[in-house]
């Protein structure tokens, strides 16, 4: 990995429910939903399909006295269910109400997220920060300071604007703006410890839609600090847009060491599920090697040899079938994320990645024979033939899973 000063960002274990985020730990994965959270029943339904998709974390919106209220009976429905993710409160505006009202919301919350641009004006600010830490103390709950460049604490904007355009020699608005959510979230962490709160308690987050944009804030905030980190691109984007952009800035960080927990904040295609944004943050991790979540299946483009289809509908059917797998064999065959599936489509490559892989096919390409050969451990084990390549693959890589990677196989 390539050096720079904060590679080596060390940061607070900050523990949120029965997750550790930081320190020496694995980079965590959120994810929020988009039900109202009043709605008991879908929220339930939908937190409990974020945590199966693999979210550690999962953010409900928290805005009216009917859904804090609506939170304790969310908790209780997903234990029934036996998912236990820790769930985190989303405040904005009215937060230090909300928790002081609604004690049972408060003490079934794992985690506040707190906005410091959103939590009131003047001395009200002061005041209903420190409701909002006080009430985290009492009941030993992480907060996350969250500062976000579409809801910037705007006092903090004139005052540090004005000081900048008095300066000898001003600096660019863009750089000033990343200097105040610096500024905006180390004062407001530096505040809640002085009022009480534990700097192991403290997550920071500055999200901004822009990639060059968030890659400098965090880098600047990994130098000044050891908090842990919050990674995300807000307003990230819908479809290849959201997926490439937060790619693209969340890879810079973690590739440096900066990052301790990360969400993909993509805008879902209507109709879609919410855990597509779990799925590209588990993506991410795994492209980088700092997580491994579900077996990679390796599969080539396609090429003027390859001018069968099955190939692609193989590898499309096989990656679904092993994530879909994953909830399952996570439990009964530990290590089985680390395994590598290659599905290739003509014989100039895929014999050769097909020995590479833990298991691999080659199928026939153009002019070839109608044959495809598997690979187990770089070994050829059988050739397939026929219109049943496909079922009979599937059952070979399951097959493979349970002799490989069930507890004392030897695998």
């Amino acid at each position: 990995m390539p050096k720079s000063p904060v590679e080596c960002h060390r940061t607070q274990g900050v523990a949120v429910g029965s997750v550790v985020i930081g320190s020496d730990r694995p980079v965590v994965i959120q994810s929020m939903t988009n039900t109202d959270t009043t709605n008991i029943r879908a929220t339930v339904q939908q937190v409990a399909e974020l945590a199966e998709a693999g979210s550690e974390l999962v953010r409900l919106t928290v805005n009216t006295e009917e859904a804090a209220q609506a939170i304790p009976q969310i908790r209780e429905a997903l234990d029934q269910r036996n998912c236990s993710v820790p769930l985190i409160g989303d405040f904005h505006f009215n937060g230090h109400k909300l928790l002081t009202q609604y004690p049972e919301c408060a003490q079934a919350l794992a985690k506040y997220r707190i906005n410091p641009g959103n939590v009131g004006r003047g001395a009200q600010r002061d005041s209903q920060f420190a409701r909002m830490i006080e009430i985290a103390i009492r009941y030993d709950k992480p907060v996350r300071i969250g500062v976000n460049w579409g809801s910037m604490d705007q006092e903090l904007v004139v005052r540090m604007m004005d000081e900048n355009a008095r300066a000898a020699q001003p600096k660019e608005t863009d750089e000033v703006i990343r200097e105040i959510m610096v500024v905006s979230a180390l004062e407001s962490a530096r505040e809640a410890e002085t009022l009480g709160l534990r700097g192991d308690q403290i997550i920071l987050s500055c999200k901004m839609s822009g990639v060059q944009d968030l890659i400098a804030v965090y880098q600047a905030l990994a130098q000044r600090c050891n908090y842990a980190l919050h990674l995300g691109l807000t307003e990230a984007g819908m479809g290849a847009r959201g997926i490439v952009a937060s790619t693209t800035a969340l890879a810079v960080l973690l590739q440096q060491g900066i990052g301790n927990t990360i969400r993909i904040s993509l805008t879902p295609e209507p109709g879609a599920s919410r855990t597509e944004e779990v799925v590209i943050a588990q993506e991410i991790l795994q492209a980088l090697e700092l997580r491994n979540f579900t077996p990679a299946v390796i599969a080539c483009p396609g090429c003027g040899r390859t001018s069968s289809t099955l190939f692609q509908q193989l590898a499309k059917d096989i990656q679904a079938y092993l994530r879909q797998q994953m909830p399952v064999w996570r439990k009964l065959f530990p290590g089985v994320e680390n395994m590598t599936v290659a599905v290739m489509g003509c014989v100039v490559n895929g014999p050769g990645e097909s020995k590479h892989a833990n298991i691999g096919i080659s199928l026939p390409g153009s002019g070839e024979r109608p044959v495809a050969p598997v690979y187990e451990d770089g070994e050829k084990t059988i050739t397939l033939k026929g219109d049943d390549i496909a079922e009979k693959f599937q059952q070979i890589v399951e097959l493979y899973v349970r002799s490989h990677y069930a507890p004392n196989s030897g695998g």
